[in-house]
């Protein structure tokens, strides 16, 4: 079965559009979303009008619509009304659940920002057998979590495949550059991964790199560890250190090469990195990136000093100014050797901070995907990655948004 489409008022609902981020994702759809039908959606209907009077002309007919996290009738009106709802408002482990509900339910495509492992973990075991018999698209992880992981490895093993020249083996994605600001939201989403950490068995669930898959028993025994310290790449002579997002991130990975069949390969190793350069220049700021990575979880997991960051880091609601979003970067190369000794290179790049110039593209281009371009799209319902969701239609769409996505084959 397919998800509803003609009989729906809305094509897109922006929810939490009056949040720091969903401003920027009703921004980007005003600007570039011309004939879309769409929504904002949130708690308060005054804060609501406010950022669509804010928009342009573009949006002067948008409707809004009042709905509150934890009232599951008012989400169910709100899913039932539109195609596609994309979701601004976390820590999703505290506010995302009964939206993802309703929209499984009502068969509305769903879209997300969630790095929340236990969380995409928890809808994947309740709601994917839902989603599919309806036919929505529950899509996690439409960001700079995960979007340039997922389509990184998907699209080179993809060029492989076309190729003949077999499955993945050691794939591992560096982080070439990048620079951008954070948001009250994104700590806030990290005390809530920090706390739940404290529990053993959620501890052993976010060591697991395939805690995302659909059958933990069918998963390939493959070691999928990173050194914990800097090490030099021997590919590049640069040092790296790993990468912060790549606990998560990896995670999306394995589960979008479990969901195509392990189409990847089952002997598909993957890890992320970021590159720090060459030399004792290198060795030293990978140290320090190590370091400083070890020593925020510690601030977080340790009382006192938590105290003190919680008064002196952005509150939810708050992030990097606009000049901090305009220059922003980042620059991604996934490297790629297969089963029959071929070597790949796929790069994901844009203008833009990270975490939120390029989210709110990558995260209104998902939306605009799962709204207009149905029969181009892979599969069919279910709790999903934007590899398994979205695949090339999504590469193309940001591509034509001045993304650079290119995959070569080195040799």
């Amino acid at each position: 079965m397919t998800a509803p489409s003609v009989d729906r008022a809305l094509d897109v609902v922006v929810y939490g559009a009056s949040g720091f981020v969903g401003r920027l994702v009703a921004e980007y759809l005003a600007e570039h979303a011309p004939g879309t039908r769409v929504g904002l959606a949130g708690r308060s209907r005054e804060r609501l009008e406010q950022v669509r009077d804010g928009l342009g002309p573009a949006a002067a007919g948008w409707p809004v619509v009042v709905a509150d996290a934890e009232d599951d009738a008012a989400l169910a009106d709100l899913a039932a009304t539109t195609r596609v709802v994309v979701t601004t408002v976390g820590p999703y482990s505290r506010h995302g659940m009964p939206l993802a509900r309703a929209c499984a339910e009502a068969g509305t495509h769903y879209a997300d920002l969630a790095g929340e492992v236990l969380f995409i973990r928890e809808t994947s075991q309740r709601l994917h057998d839902t989603a599919r018999r309806t036919g929505a698209r529950i899509v996690h992880s439409c960001g700079f979590d995960s979007v340039p992981s997922d389509l990184g490895a998907f699209l080179t093993a993809e060029r492989a495949r076309a190729d003949g020249a077999g499955e993945l083996l050691a794939t591992t994605l560096a982080v070439r550059s990048a620079s951008g600001g954070v948001s009250g939201g994104t700590i806030d989403s990290m005390r809530i991964q920090v706390d739940a950490g404290r529990d053993p068995g959620n501890r052993r669930i976010l060591a697991d790199p395939y805690a995302l898959v659909p059958d933990r028993a069918d998963a390939p025994e493959v070691d999928q560890h990173t050194p914990s310290q800097p090490f030099r790449d021997a590919q590049t002579g640069t040092w790296v250190t790993t990468f912060p997002m790549a606990a998560f991130n990896s995670r999306i990975v394995h589960r979008s090469n479990a969901l195509s069949g392990w189409s990847y390969g089952r002997e598909f190793r993957y890890r992320e990195v970021v590159d720090l350069g060459p030399g004792s220049r290198g060795r030293r700021r990978a140290q320090a990136l190590s370091l400083a990575t070890g020593a925020a979880a510690g601030v977080m997991a340790f009382p006192p000093t938590r105290w003190v960051a919680d008064r002196v880091l952005p509150s939810p609601g708050d992030g990097p100014d606009e000049e901090t979003r305009r220059n922003g970067h980042f620059r991604m190369e996934v490297l790629a050797r297969t089963t029959t000794g071929a070597r790949y290179r796929t790069v994901v790049a844009a203008q833009g901070d990270p975490g939120y110039a390029a989210t709110s593209v990558m995260i209104g281009e998902s939306a605009l995907a799962l709204a207009h371009d149905g029969p181009r799209l892979p599969g069919g319902g279910g709790v999903l990655t934007p590899a398994t969701a979205l695949g090339t239609v999504l590469a193309d769409r940001l591509v034509a948004a001045a993304f650079e996505i290119t995959t070569e084959r080195l040799d």
